[in-house]
């Protein structure tokens, strides 16, 4: 086996770290997500370790309940883009022709309008609660996935194994799930770990609009903006989440790179 690098084992230390603590949240939370315990921006002390948000609430006990909802809600998110894009892209490599046609450029016109803009339009007009965020992050990410997996596919869909499935009488779903798929999953994977990423900016850009995770529950854009007016009082409440942000973003990232690197490695080995 290959030797992890470093820098992949402290990606995955500390995305092992934000993930547990999701989890545990309940457990490891020293206060209630809604609960006053101090006054407004009190600074850091041994009973509020981050100090306390802008109505009084422990900010270390929202950022952890905060983490929970936006690793939650990127993750479900992900899974949904993935499941749906990789699938439809699957299906588009395997049966081609006008169903190929007519689904790659529906999917070029909802890529064309921005993303986050869709997303505003969407949930400007529906009810924002937890399953519609979801749901509108997962179908609008799922054309990003459909684009890799379906130019992924188009390649392995003419190998031999691939004729040679068909010429034993192999249905379409096998071949798209039992000769396409595992040598089409090492990409994926990799490009799931950046797709996560996206879907965690992407929620915490929704709720500092007002448009993604509703008070009374807590997410990291939330926590930014509930704080934002602190830093003109040289308060770094609005910080702390950022901060999260960008440690879930690089250990989530070196994880991806060394799976991709990986992959690469072994694929050209094998060559």
């Amino acid at each position: 086996m290959r030797r992890i690098p470093l820098s992949a084992l402290i990606g995955l230390f500390i995305t092992a770290l934000f993930f547990l603590t999701a989890i545990f949240a309940p457990l490891i939370a020293p206060y209630g997500v809604a609960e006053v315990v101090g006054g407004v921006w009190d600074p850091p002390s041994a009973d509020h370790l981050l100090g306390t948000d802008n109505i009084g609430r422990d900010l270390l006990s929202r950022m952890i309940y905060g983490g929970r909802t936006t690793i939650f809600v990127a993750t479900a998110a992900t899974a949904i883009s993935f499941i749906t894009g990789a699938f439809l892209g699957l299906s588009a490599a395997v049966i081609g022709g006008w169903f190929d046609q007519l689904l790659s450029r529906f999917v070029d016109v909802v890529m064309a309008i921005p993303t986050l803009i869709f997303a505003l339009v969407v949930l400007s007009v529906m009810p924002v609660t937890m399953p519609v965020l979801i749901v509108v992050m997962g179908l609008l990410d799922s054309t990003r996935v459909y684009r890799l997996s379906r130019s992924v596919a188009v390649d392995i869909e003419v190998m031999d194994y691939v004729e040679a499935a068909r010429l034993r009488g192999e249905g379409r779903f096998w071949i798209m799930f039992r000769e396409i798929l595992p040598n089409a999953l090492s990409p994926l994977v990799a490009e799931m770990g950046l797709r996560f990423i996206f879907a965690v900016l992407f929620v915490s850009t929704l709720s500092f609009l007002g448009l993604g995770v509703q008070p009374p529950d807590a997410d990291w854009g939330g926590i930014v903006k509930e704080n934002k007016d602190g830093i003109v009082y040289g308060i770094g409440a609005a910080l702390w989440p950022a901060i999260a942000i960008a440690a879930l973003a690089i250990s989530v990232n070196l994880v991806a790179d060394w799976v991709l690197n990986r992959t690469t490695s072994l694929k050209g080995g094998r060559g």
